[in-house]
């Protein structure tokens, strides 16, 4: 059963088709879709202001992957990387273009922020694009009451880069 404070439940009810599993990332949809993000970045922001990380960055002991699977097929995906004991960063979050708009990144991110809280995290922060194509991701993690920040671990003021945190 999913840990859900901070009231998140009742996000559940509309995506809770959703199959959120914890990823070897040795399947080839997973890997398409981690190529996809990283293209996709690159079309929006200079390649030193892309952060997003590849199938052997994300296999490391430091960051648990997840993918988001809808009616057997691969909906998206998200990452925790452990920055400290108690601080955590959201990375890989992606939805399959075919998926967006059905709810699928809410599921991921009330896993990824559910496992911060069990990990006892009292921070949990992200870094996500300044444009505006990026609007609808900012706007998720506000609803979920991430605030601005600074730059946070080894991150640097970027004017292609806006920072969240999350405090438990």
């Amino acid at each position: 059963m999913l840990y859900l404070a901070g009231g998140y439940g009742h996000m559940l009810k509309q995506v809770k088709q959703v199959k959120i599993k914890l990823d070897d990332l040795k399947g080839g949809e997973v890997v398409s879709l981690l190529e996809e993000h990283y293209r996709d970045m690159l079309l929006h922001s200079p390649p030193e202001s892309v952060h997003a990380l590849d199938t052997r960055s994300l296999h490391c002991p430091s960051i648990c992957f997840w993918s988001a699977w809808l009616d057997g097929k691969l909906a998206g995906c998200g990452a925790l990387k452990e920055l400290d004991k108690t601080h955590g960063e959201i990375k890989s979050m992606r939805t399959s273009l075919s998926f967006l708009r059905r709810g699928v990144a809410e599921k991921i991110l009330i896993k990824i922020i559910a496992q911060a809280q069990s990990r006892g995290y009292t921070k949990l922060s992200l870094e996500t694009g300044s444009m505006q194509v990026f609007i609808p991701a900012r706007k998720l993690y506000e609803k979920f009451r991430f605030v601005y920040c600074p730059p946070f671990s080894d991150y640097v003021e970027d004017p292609n880069s806006v920072f969240m945190v999350k405090n438990f």
